[in-house]
């Protein structure tokens, strides 16, 4: 049975990042080496801080709008 990750990471300064993966090691790797995305790259986010798993992808994706609009609509990070 496959397995998503939904996760967060954090650059030095406090910026975050929220995602979905089926391959969290690959993709915390990614992230570290430069090769995670365009705002990844330019936040310098590279430490792994958090991360959930459930074996549903369409959950995952639930998850991450939830963390997303949750951030945002509190204003607490």
């Amino acid at each position: 049975m496959a397995e998503y990750y939904v996760y967060i990471m954090a650059s030095h300064r406090g910026t975050l990042y929220t995602g979905v993966t089926n391959d969290l090691e690959r993709r915390t790797y990614e992230h570290k080496s430069g090769l995670g995305g365009a705002f990844t790259k330019k936040y310098n986010v590279s430490k792994l801080v958090y991360y959930e798993s459930t074996s549903d992808v369409v959950s995952a994706i639930e998850r991450e709008k939830q963390i997303k609009a949750w951030r945002r609509s509190k204003g607490l990070l």
